[in-house]
Order: structure tokens, then sequence, then C-alpha cells
């Protein structure tokens, strides 16, 4: 027993939980199924590695540029609260809910391709850090509950598997409006935000009349025609935001606090303090265009392996990858929509601030990490229904959802709730919502009954929706294949 469990832990621990090693396994998987040689397998294995890997690095470094321009944000404007980020919540918890955390991961990924195989949800989720992130949550949720031990394995198992393939089914016409059909699926925990920004930008092209120009259509005077490159007009657009908002920090509380909150060494001048900003919007152009070039080696590699997988293994099956992956298609509404899901975030944290009287709601903070991955993906998918005002309206009505819904997520994570952090995407929250009060409901009997009724309803409304819109051709905006628009 203890080698098995040995086995199950060196598997979610160095495998599953890293999500470079899990794209590479898959697309291993898949070119075995095809029949492929041992040197295009190893290959093709490594070289979907390294596109993750690369990605990665590109990853890192944006959020490394993020994390002083939250704190440039927070200390220009003088607020506090809880700012939601994934990943301080997860370390939080792995103390108490760890080995249940490791077994539910496990578990889940197999519920989830059981799932697939014998419904119509043909969708292998992959992005396996979100899969470490959501059976982290729902372990919380339902010990919190009173639900433990094996129960909790088996029920947590089924509504992480549950998950990972209903809203990658959810997200598909969308997702097809994004990629122009071309076969992957949104493997991420934000997609509820996504879907919502995509709604908005067809009723922004409905106001309208029609689509507006895309956010890549953008025409600029010759004289700034350069910042028609991505990673160029990234860097520009996030200089000056990095600038003001250092300017109004020090401003507000002198060069030399300003100098200290940001974490620079005492003493630095207000002159390099300034220039460290430029440094950071530098980096943060540097990192888009690392993760462009990830997920373009991915793609590459991923698509054509999951063949294998569909043919042999799960039937018709789409890998279902990270946010970064839909970048390419509009990386100008990945910049509109981060700083549209921010302005989201701000407005919604002074609604907050106005009801929390009421509500006794916590202020939640704009964390930059997620109102960058899923506020840039929300414009994207805002872009592909309505256009550039399309991406502006997504990615604030992105940064409403993760700023409002992290507050009541907090209600139902225990003591968990009282950490000064949350989750911070848009799934993770209605989800654990959800999770959380039906299991509360009945006692610990009643409460496992209704979460389950929740999964089962779940896969049903979505197995449904993969009939009568996923696999008609349904494309938002667009109408079903071979039909007009008007046939939606």
């Amino acid at each position: 027993m203890e080698i098995l469990v040995a086995i199950v832990r060196f598997l979610v621990d160095e495998i599953f939980s890293k999500p470079y090693y899990l794209v590479g396994l898959m697309t291993a998987i898949g070119l075995i199924a095809l029949g492929r040689p041992i040197s295009q397998i190893l290959g093709g294995t490594i070289k979907a590695t390294m596109g993750f890997l690369i990605l990665v690095v590109g990853a890192v470094t944006v959020i490394n540029a993020l994390d002083p321009l939250g704190k440039l944000i927070l200390g220009a404007t003088g607020v506090r609260g809880v700012v939601p980020t994934n990943e301080a919540i997860v370390a939080l918890a792995q103390k108490e809910y760890g080995a249940l955390t490791a077994t539910m991961m496990f578990l889940g990924f197999l519920a989830s391709l059981i799932i697939a195989r014998v419904t119509n949800l043909r969708y292998v989720f992959l992005t396996g850090h979100h899969i470490f992130y959501m059976a982290t949550m729902l372990a919380v949720i339902l010990v919190t509950a009173g639900i433990t031990g094996a129960a909790a394995i088996v029920i947590g198992a089924i509504l992480l598997g549950t998950i990972m393939v209903v809203m990658p089914a959810f997200a598909q016409p969308w997702m097809r409006a994004v990629t122009g059909g071309e076969k992957i699926a949104m493997g991420h925990f934000g997609s509820f935000g996504y879907i919502a920004a995509g709604v908005a930008g067809q009723l922004v092209a409905r106001l309208a009349g029609g689509k507006t120009k895309s956010t890549e259509e953008i025409e600029f005077p010759a004289g700034l025609r350069f910042l028609r490159e991505p990673m160029v007009g990234t860097a520009v657009a996030m200089f000056i935001i990095y600038l003001i908002f250092a300017i109004w920090y020090a401003a507000r509380v002198g060069p030399a606090e300003a100098v200290k909150g940001v974490g620079l060494p005492e003493g630095t001048t207000l002159a390099s303090y300034l220039m460290a900003q430029v440094l950071n919007a530098l980096n943060f152009g540097v990192g888009v265009a690392v993760i462009l070039l990830g997920v373009r080696t991915i793609i590459g590699e991923v698509v054509p392996a999951f063949a294998g997988i569909a043919e042999r293994i799960v039937p018709g099956a789409l890998p279902a990858l990270d946010c970064p992956v839909s970048f390419p298609y509009a990386p100008n509404a990945v910049l509109i929509g981060f700083l549209a899901s921010v302005v989201g975030g701000l407005v919604s944290l002074g609604v907050i601030a106005l009801i929390n009287p009421v509500l006794g709601l916590a202020l939640i903070l704009p964390g930059m990490v997620p109102h960058f991955f899923t506020g840039g993906t929300a414009g994207v998918f805002g872009n592909a229904t309505g256009g550039r005002w399309g991406a502006v309206l997504g990615g604030f009505v992105n940064g409403v959802l993760i700023t409002f819904l992290p507050a009541f997520l907090l209600q139902v994570l225990g003591a968990l709730g009282f950490a000064n952090t949350t989750f911070g995407d848009a799934d993770f929250a209605w989800y654990g919502i959800v999770v959380g009060n039906v299991a509360r409901l009945g006692g610990t009997v009643g409460g496992a009954i209704g979460v389950l009724v929740v999964a089962a309803l779940l896969i049903a409304f979505a197995s449904w929706f993969q009939s009568r819109y996923v696999e008609r051709g349904w494309v938002p905006g667009q109408g079903f294949a071979g039909q007009p628009a008007s046939g939606e």
C-alpha cells in the first residue's frame, strides 16, 4: 500500500502538477497511438515540453514585472484589502490539505478522462497547475463542510473531473470564434469570465449594427506605426502605465517611501526609481513576446499528436490548453483586455467599499497576475465577437467578475477564508460558491448527495450544450454552420 501511495504521490507531485511534463506526456501518448517512430515520439515530446517551458519563462517574466505595478497601484491609491493570488492561497492550504489534494488531483484527472470517454464532452484538460489549484479548493471546501476521508476523496475527484470537461465545452463556441475553428479548446479556470466577455462582445456588435473593427486593425499614424509590432506596442503602453502610477505614488507618500514600497534599496534616487519602472515595462513586453513563442511551439506539437488520442483513447478529443494559447490570435486585445479588467476591478472595489457595511464583504484588490492573464484572454474573446469595443467591455466585465465573486467565495473557505488572499479566477469562485453552499445543506450525507447532484446536472447541461451548439458548429455572432447568424 505504501508503494502505491508513493507512486501516486510521485505522479501527482512530479508529473500532473507540472503542466510542461503533462503536456509532454500527452504528446507522447498521442504520437504512440499514431504509431510514429521512436525518433518522432522523442522529438515531438521534447519540443512540446520545451514549448511549455518557454511559455513558463515568459509568464514568470510577466509576473515579476507585474509585482511592482501592483505595489505602485496600491501605494498610489492607499487602499488595503485581500489580493487574490492562486499560488499564495494554495501554498497556505498545503500543510493541512496536501495529502487530500494530491490524491484528489490524481483521481480527478482519471475521472475527467472517464467522463470524456463515456459522454460527448471530448476534452482533455492539460493545464496541470489549474487542476492542482482546483483540487486544493475543493479539498478545503469539502472538509470545511464536514465531508472527510474516503468520501472527500471520491466526491472531490468527481467534482474535479466534472469541471475539467464541462468548462471547455461551455467555452468552445467562443474559443472557435477566437481561433477560426482550430482544433483546440480552453483549459483554464477563468472560462466563465471569457464566456461573459464573448457575450459582452456580441452585445457590442449588436448595438453597433455589426461587428466593430478588430483590435488588430487599429490604424496608427505614420510616425507611430512601430507600435503595430505587439512586443513594442505592449512595452510602450505599459511604460506609460508604470510611470503614471510611479509618479502618483511618489507624489502621495514621498520619493523615499515610494522607493521602499516597491522593494528598491534604501537610498535609491528618484531617477533610478523611475528608470526601474521603465525596465519593468520593457521586461513585461519581453515576457509577452516569449509567451507567444511558447504558445506557437506547443500548438505545433500538441494538436497533431492529439489526433492519436482522439482516435484511440478518447475519440474526438480536443486538447484544453492554458489561457495564453489565445494570445497569438489578437495580441493587441490582450493588452486592452488587461487594462480594461484592472479598471473593472477598481470600479468594483469602489462599489464593494460602498455596500460593505450591508453585506460585510472583504475588499478585493486588483491582483495584477489574474487581471493580466484572465483580463487579457477576456479581451481576446470580446474582440472575437465585438471587435475593439468588445475587447474593452469584455475585459471590464471580467474585472468585475474576478472582484465580486472572490469576495463571496471567502465565505465558504472556512478558516482559510481569513487569509489575506484567495483564489483569483472566475471558475474557482463560482464553482466554489455553489459547491460550498450545497455541501452545507442537510448535514454531511445531504451535502455529499447534493454536490454529486450538482456534478450530474453540470454534465447533463454541458452534454446538451455540446450537442445543441458545439457539434452543430455554432459560432457566436455567425450562427450555425451553413446557416446565417439569424439562425442562432
